[in-house]
């Protein structure tokens, strides 16, 4: 199986030709760093994303959140039900984990709310 890709680790973009040989050997092609190679292998194999959204507080306050860490790419809607179903209660400061281990990824804030 053969896809292309648009590396999205450093601002060149480049095209990635990633192949995934039926014996599970991945090339990848088209990448300038050693970086869109292993971007090429992990998006061919295990995709995964961080995911920044908003949260609604107990007051009606919006919070920026974000995963810690990557999450796989197939569970970003499940993962996006459980944070729209978070109202945490105030104050918040940043770094403060608002939801645990979702699909392995703690939910953050990114910024602080005190408003109570």
């Amino acid at each position: 199986m053969t896809k292309e890709f648009t590396c999205i680790v450093c601002p060149l973009g480049c095209t990635l030709t990633v192949d995934l040989a039926d014996d599970g050997n991945v090339t990848v092609s088209g990448n300038t760093c050693p970086r869109g190679k292993e971007y090429g292998i992990n998006e061919m194999t295990n995709p995964v994303r961080v995911i920044t959204t908003t949260v609604r507080c107990e007051n009606g306050s919006v919070l920026p959140v974000k995963t810690n860490r990557p999450i796989p790419k197939e569970k970003i809607a499940e993962c996006m039900k459980i944070i729209n179903n978070c109202n945490p209660p105030l104050p918040i400061c940043p770094g403060d984990v608002i939801i645990e281990n979702v699909f392995g990824a703690d939910v953050v804030a990114t910024a602080g709310s005190f408003d109570e």
